[in-house]
């Protein structure tokens, strides 16, 4: 939902421990409890045939130690009632992300969930990125479901210690979440039956969850 603001006092989520080459030697622990202060995330923008306007938004957890995206209008199909271009569905937030003064964040791990209907022969993927304004984008992940299938899904994506990007100390980056959703027919009957893949599961909801993980910046 562009404009709107969500705020939490911030908790401890950090990693066992952070890049060598950008953590200075007098730091504390990475264990160490970041300051009770707040982080406010705002959607910038919203773009994409998979998150409508009005149909997806963010929230911070109570504890702060993650942040959830809601939609409410993500889905692919193909086959009988689907468009031609219903197949493939995408979505990119611009998130403004702003952390108390003195820390920086990065993102440990994504859980994506939906529910999913694919017939006999037909396949998905639900495949997703994400980069600071101003990187290169990461290598995109992805997760590959075969049918037949008619159920929940979950995927996660884990990031590696030695390869997680940081937010730059004392700059302010947009964060950019790239998803998208593809359903291929493959050998399925396309005339009388319906694949189809959402992220957001059987009661209308979706808890999309990226975790964060904080370390502190080098004195200025």
């Amino acid at each position: 939902m562009p404009g709107a603001m969500f705020a939490g006092s911030v908790a401890a989520a950090l990693f066992a421990t952070a890049l060598a080459s950008s953590q200075p030697a007098s730091a504390k622990s990475p264990f160490d409890d970041p300051p009770p202060d707040k982080i406010v995330i705002t959607v910038a923008t919203v773009n994409g045939s998979g998150c409508p306007a009005g149909t997806a938004a963010v929230a911070v957890s109570p504890d702060n130690t993650a942040f959830t995206v809601t939609y409410s209008d993500y889905l692919a199909q193909v086959g009988k009632g689907a468009k031609p271009t219903d197949f493939r569905k995408n979505c990119q937030l611009n998130l403004v992300v702003h952390v108390p003064q003195g820390f920086t964040y990065a993102i440990a791990s994504v859980d994506y969930r939906g529910y999913a209907h694919l017939e006999k022969g037909a396949t998905s993927v639900e495949k997703a990125s994400y980069y600071f304004q101003g990187s290169s984008n990461t290598a995109a992940k992805s997760h590959e479901f075969t049918g037949v299938f008619d159920d929940n899904w979950q995927a996660t994506d884990v990031s590696d210690i030695a390869t997680v990007e940081w937010a730059p100390c004392g700059a302010l980056r947009n964060f950019n979440i790239n998803t998208e959703l593809r359903v291929n027919a493959g050998t399925s009957d396309t005339t009388n039956t319906t694949s189809f893949m959402t992220m957001d599961s059987t009661d209308g909801s979706v808890s999309t969850t990226y975790h964060f993980a904080w370390k502190e910046c080098p004195p200025a």
